[in-house]
């Protein structure tokens, strides 16, 4: 077994002494594979002392200076990529190819367009007679989840590198590894002492040390929305920047003059795909009544040819879900899904045929189900698709905007511009219409309780940045 019991504090392993341990469970083993050492606030208070002691100087150097760090990093995550696609593949169960393309893929290409967007953003601008400045926030604390961990932490590692911030990242403990990875990759890459601090724990007691810590200025945090919400309170005290990536249950509005075989089946595919363990999948899938049948027909399909397996076997195209935990709150809501009427099309409770271990779901289809369903209001974060039929096109937007989540959507039409003009009436902050796929220069975020602020992109720098306003600047040489 692999042991992490240090932490990477002021640009070294540090081995804090007394710390109680926790198993890194590989779930499609069910095994331990490694052993991380779980933190206490002192710890935290340890990394923040010395962000705070980088900030001074970090916070000061030259826009090229942090390019061409970036392009170390880089540099670096590129040569380092399959260890990483190995340690997220066993932390989390990602199919090994899709853990290189797709994981590791989304790291890369979001170091990249953090580069990109360093190179030409304006950090200041005159207005009148101000100058208008856009600064390093300060210390940022960094709390990122365990579905896609290199996309999420180089989502917000990147932004605060690139602005001039300092920072302390509390990975999932669920899969932290991938993270003690990209620790060393930074080392590696020259980001200097206390720049990037990395300590491990648990929510209420390292992710809530960060939340509520003086000397943090923003803190930014992707998971539940549950745990978002605590997030928030802790923070409220000292009065600090929050920013929020939370959860999802995207509606994928199917129009009645849509191709059904190309809609439905990319719609099923990007709802099991991770094991459905993506906020922004698409799991309520709204279809025309008169062409429900149809629908059935093809999600069925495609949920009987995708195979839940071994995440090192070929052929296999989901693996696990990441815990027991996961497993249990998952069989618990495909039980309800039948109890409150809808139609089991495919998959349901219990493990795959021949998986008699490992957290593996039988990836699911429910039909006739209703927005009132539990399976239509909760997220599932498992491979669990609901078609839910609808009369009209009104109604249909209506189903869709009757959630208190807001994070994603999707719309598909034969004609265009009916599908753009849907896709302005949906309460969400994305929309993919006709089968689109994500735009990493373009803001990823939520609505309602799908969370605050945006990521990606330029607009992934804004919570990192403060806006200083210096007037008279443009005449200071004249006497007041």
């Amino acid at each position: 077994m692999d042991e992490y019991l240090s932490f990477y504090i002021d640009g070294q392993w540090v081995r804090p002494e007394g710390r109680p341990t926790l198993d890194v469970i590989n779930p499609a083993t069910e095994e331990a594979f490694a052993r991380i050492a779980l933190g206490t606030a002192q710890d935290v208070d340890s990394a923040v002392a010395a962000a705070q002691r980088a900030f001074a100087s970090y916070s000061r150097t030259s826009r090229q200076e942090r390019v061409e760090l970036l392009e170390a990093v880089l540099a670096v995550y590129i040569r380092r990529a399959d260890e990483m696609a190995d340690a997220i593949s066993k932390e989390m169960g990602a199919p090994l190819g899709f853990a290189r393309e797709a994981q590791v893929g989304a790291g890369q290409g979001h170091i990249a367009q953090g580069i990109a967007v360093l190179k030409t953003l304006e950090f200041e601008e005159v207005i009148d007679n101000t100058l208008v400045v856009r600064e390093p926030i300060g210390v940022v604390g960094l709390i990122t989840p365990w579905n896609w961990p290199m996309n999420q932490v180089t989502c917000k590692v990147v932004p605060a590198l690139a602005t001039g911030c300092t920072m302390v990242l509390k990975p999932s403990e669920i899969a932290p590894v991938s993270s003690m990875l990209f620790a060393e990759i930074l080392h590696e890459a020259g980001v200097p002492a206390g720049v990037f601090n990395l300590v491990n724990g648990d929510g209420p007691t390292v992710g809530a040390a960060i939340s509520s810590h003086p000397d943090i200025d923003m803190v930014s945090f992707t998971g539940s929305t549950r745990a978002g919400i605590l997030v928030a309170k802790a923070a409220a005290d000292t009065v600090k920047r929050v920013h929020q990536e939370l959860g999802g249950k995207s509606p994928n509005i199917i129009l009645d003059d849509a191709d059904f075989e190309a809609a439905i089946t990319h719609g099923a595919r990007a709802c099991f795909g991770n094991s459905g363990q993506s906020c922004n999948a698409p799991t309520r899938l709204l279809v025309p009544r008169s062409r429900q049948a149809e629908a059935i027909a093809i999600a069925k399909r495609i949920a009987e040819a995708t195979v839940a397996g071994d995440p090192r076997a070929p052929g296999t195209t989901i693996g696990p879900v990441v815990s027991q935990t996961q497993f249990e709150k998952i069989q618990s809501l495909l039980e309800k899904g039948t109890q409150e009427g809808a139609t089991l099309v495919a998959g349901g409770p219990g493990r795959p045929d021949g998986l008699d271990k490992g957290y593996y779901i039988r990836p699911t289809v429910f039909a006739d189900v209703t927005n009132d369903m539990t399976i239509a209001r909760e997220e599932i974060f498992g491979p669990v698709l609901a078609i839910i039929p609808y009369d009209s096109e009104e109604e249909a937007v209506a189903i869709a905007n009757d959630t208190v989540y807001g994070l994603s959507s999707y719309v598909t039409s034969a004609d265009p511009e009916r599908a753009r003009k849907l896709a302005r009436r949906i309460r969400a902050g994305m929309v993919h219409i006709n089968g689109a796929g994500g735009d990493l220069a373009a803001p990823f975020g939520g609505y309602k309780q799908s969370g605050n602020g945006r990521e990606w992109g330029r607009y992934g720098f804004e919570d990192y940045l403060e806006v200083k306003s210096m007037f008279g600047y443009q005449s200071a040489g004249q006497a007041a």
